[in-house]
């Protein structure tokens, strides 16, 4: 979590999460005709565990609901098999897979 996080939350796309002066979490939520995807979800190490990374998503299914578009979709690196766990015990659902970017990437939605 090394990001600039006054650019970041300038964006108004993103809700940083902050314990005292130490920012600890983040996620990147962007609007969508019919979603809200999310583009990073970031948890500190020494909050991994703490239900933080679950009260991050919960807001992006709100922002979803609130917007009529009950639908979050988001998408993580094929490699990083500990989200390939985390995002289905969620409620998330594996779409699809396909190489983006010069990466696989493995894609998830949740239909609130």
């Amino acid at each position: 979590m090394r990001a600039d996080a006054a650019e970041l939350a300038a964006s108004g796309d993103v809700t940083l999460a902050w314990r005292g002066d130490a920012l600890v979490g983040m996620i990147v939520m962007r609007m969508q005709a019919d979603a809200v995807h999310v583009g990073t979800v970031a948890v500190a190490p020494s909050e991994q565990g703490s239900g933080l990374g679950s009260r991050l998503l919960a807001l992006a299914e709100q922002r979803a609901v609130d917007a009529g578009t009950p639908v979050v979709r988001l998408f993580t690196n094929a490699r990083m098999t500990e989200n390939l766990a985390y995002y289905p015990r969620r409620g998330y659902v594996d779409t699809h897979r396909a190489t983006d970017d010069g990466f696989d990437r493995v894609f998830f939605e949740k239909r609130l």
